[in-house]
């Protein structure tokens, strides 16, 4: 378990990393602004959730959280993506997104295995890892957290906390199981966005 904790973490700390940067330059952020927008969005959601499971964060108590961070954001510098005009609706912007909040939603349900809790909680642990990074950057930025208003977002780490929390009732979660989540929520997430489907407003 611990194993698969650390490797969807270091997954979802680099894809939020990127995502957390492309946002800054997209608002012209100087390079602190970047730096806190990544953190922010990479680190956001994990200390909030293991605040609330009454742990002391797993950032606070690890060094290569950091090291990561700095070091995506020093490789994003010197290949100068930065530059590249549009970049917040790139290629690039939108499969880091992606891959972030996938492996982020798994290892929140993976922590709510840990924890034994109910299929709420479960939700609940999953959306705060997924999604509330990017939600503790938009309030910073003033704005409306991106997964309350708009696009499937939120809808994905939902499916792969329902999805993961009765599967591991039935057999146990293992390598194979994840890789396969993983891979068709990543294809179905992008899928949904180039289709551009939305949740339902109420008129």
């Amino acid at each position: 378990m611990e194993k698969f904790l650390i490797i969807t973490d270091i997954i979802g700390i680099i894809s939020f990393a990127i995502s957390g940067f492309i946002i800054a330059v997209y608002y012209k952020f100087d390079l602190v602004g970047i730096f806190i927008s990544s953190i922010s969005t990479a680190l956001g959601g994990g200390i909030i959730r293991d605040g609330m499971i009454g742990q002391m964060p797993f950032a606070f108590t690890h060094d290569y959280p950091f090291y990561v961070i700095l070091g995506t954001i020093t490789i994003m510098m010197i290949f100068k993506l930065h530059r590249i005009k549009e970049l917040e609706t790139h290629f690039i912007y939108i499969l880091s997104d992606s891959i972030g909040l996938v492996a982020f939603s798994i290892m929140g349900v993976l922590i709510a295995i840990r924890e034994e809790v109910n299929l709420l909680g479960t939700i609940i642990i999953t959306l705060l890892t997924a999604v509330g990074g990017g939600s503790v950057r938009d309030i910073l930025m003033n704005k409306i957290p991106f997964f309350m208003s708009k696009d499937f977002y939120a809808i994905i780490a939902i499916l792969i906390a329902v999805f993961l929390y009765y599967l591991n009732r039935c057999i146990a979660v293992d390598f194979l199981i994840i890789l396969t989540t993983f891979v068709f929520f990543l294809a179905l997430r992008l899928w949904a966005y180039y289709k551009k489907w939305y949740v339902p407003f109420l008129n």
